[in-house]
């Protein structure tokens, strides 16, 4: 019976790295084209893929003191980050009719980028609050340094429902774990109900509420 379990924890396991390769190459590709909006030339794109791709993982880390950074420890991440990016430049044209693709992968990426932060987090010694903070930062801080790169305001800051979806999902983690209910169940409950829960955020354009002022600035 422990033999199987075990052998069940290391397929899902498998999984989420398999989900996070996927999701770090979607995501770069999301940073090429966004460096492409920009008119940069290759170094630029290639870097704005990285930071996108990677960015959070990397401030994560920073932040709690583990090294070497991921992708520092695993090299490989950066060449086939290196890789999507130029395979954008390159298959630019056809981007347009891939963007439905890039949605599901990109809320894929997310639910697997938020566990796998708070299970980092947690693994190192901090609390379900420090955990929950760090895995939102790993899944939606690579975008928000590429828009700023990109000289945008962060689409996380002001479009559908996407760190909060995050944040649910890790919470539900969290609850999922304190029930006693077994790794692999937990991952895939998790990703299951995070990955729906920011695809009906992208179909119905659940938005939080927007803080608007007009007034004058004070002095």
């Amino acid at each position: 019976m422990m033999c199987r379990l075990l052998f069940n924890l290391i397929e899902i396991i498998d999984v989420l790295t398999n989900l996070y390769i996927a999701a770090i190459t979607a995501e770069a590709m999301t940073g090429a084209l966004s460096a492409g909006r920009r008119g940069m030339d290759p170094v630029g794109v290639i870097f704005v893929a990285c930071v996108t791709a990677i960015g959070g993982g990397s401030v994560r880390d920073m932040l709690l003191g583990t090294y070497p950074l991921t992708w520092i420890a695993h090299p490989s991440y950066i060449v086939m980050i290196i890789c999507a990016a130029l395979f954008t430049i390159i298959i630019k044209n056809m981007m347009p009719k891939m963007m439905r693709f890039f949605i599901v992968l990109d809320a894929v990426g997310l639910i697997t980028f938020s566990i796998l932060g708070a299970q980092k987090t947690l693994d190192v010694g901090h609390g379900y609050v420090i955990a929950a903070i760090m895995a939102v930062i790993t899944g939606v801080f690579g975008g928000v340094l590429r828009d700023i790169l990109c000289q945008n305001v962060p689409l996380v800051f002001r479009k559908e429902l996407y760190a909060s979806v995050s944040l649910v999902a890790v919470v539900l983690y969290f609850l999922l774990q304190i029930l006693g209910l077994s790794q692999p169940t937990v991952i895939v409950i998790t990703l299951v109900i995070g990955f729906m829960l920011r695809m009906l955020a992208v179909r119905f354009n659940m938005e939080l509420p927007k803080f608007i002022y007009q007034g004058a600035a004070s002095h």
